[in-house]
């Protein structure tokens, strides 16, 4: 099997405009032990529901940075029964419906952000409908000014598979124990980890880069057969 990593072409051929964000995300933190102020950037569950948590709780996620680490490790717990099991949950992480204003020419697979991937209801149900597996479509609360504004529902898009090591620097230092912070760059020359990536779905998240998204090759080819247009497809070799 082969994979690529998906985004949006540049420049577009189209005029569009979407300013967006999550209703709610987990704030930044200082980690007590590396003395870091971080947050991530892409890991997203606009599928999960915060509303039903006590109104205090639900303004915390709102907040930027949270200078008490164990407040921080308290709310990722809260949400943590409304996320997929095993999600990392790392600070940033975005929850709920994707909002904003936007207007113009939206093709079927549209990227407002490089990490986030939304699709005409119409686009998903014929990927769906061609088999491919893992394509949760969620509501979106988007103010569109045209005539006749398509739906454009956001992708949740979990996260699978890693890079493998032969592609990383050489004595790279180990994540913090206490807060996970990793920082280093992706790769000019990435390479996947063929015995970490999914054989259950057609489309994922990278998992230590969420702001990769990565396509299996049947995944690839079906959007091309179907002539969906504004997606670029670059393979990512696998060892």
């Amino acid at each position: 099997m082969r994979f690529f990593q998906l985004q949006g072409a540049l420049p577009s051929r189209f005029s569009w405009d979407l300013r967006t964000e999550h209703k709610w995300s987990l704030p930044g933190v200082r980690c007590p032990d590396c003395d870091e102020i971080w947050a991530g950037t892409g890991e997203a569950y606009p599928a999960a529901d915060l509303s039903g948590l006590p109104l205090p709780d639900q303004r915390k996620f709102k907040a930027r940075v949270e200078e008490d680490f164990d407040e921080f490790a308290r709310m990722r717990e809260l949400v943590r029964p409304l996320v997929p099991k095993g999600a990392p949950l790392e600070p940033g992480t975005t929850f709920g419906a994707l909002m904003g204003r936007g207007r113009g020419h939206f093709t079927q697979l549209v990227f407002p952000v490089l990490w986030t991937l939304l699709m005409r209801r119409e686009a998903l149900e014929r990927l769906q409908s061609e088999g491919l597996r893992g394509l949760m479509g969620c509501r979106t609360e988007l103010r569109l000014r045209d005539k006749n504004p398509p739906e454009l529902l956001e992708l949740q898009l979990e996260l699978r598979g890693r890079l493998h090591p032969d592609c990383l620097p050489r004595n790279l230092p180990a994540p913090c124990p206490t807060c996970g912070v990793a920082p280093f760059t992706f790769p000019k020359a990435p390479i996947l980890d063929a015995a970490s990536l999914p054989t259950d779905r057609d489309l994922f998240r990278l998992g230590d880069f969420p702001t990769i998204l990565i396509g299996t090759e049947r995944f690839a080819e079906t959007v091309r057969r179907l002539g969906f247009e504004e997606v670029e497809f670059q393979e990512i070799p696998t060892r």
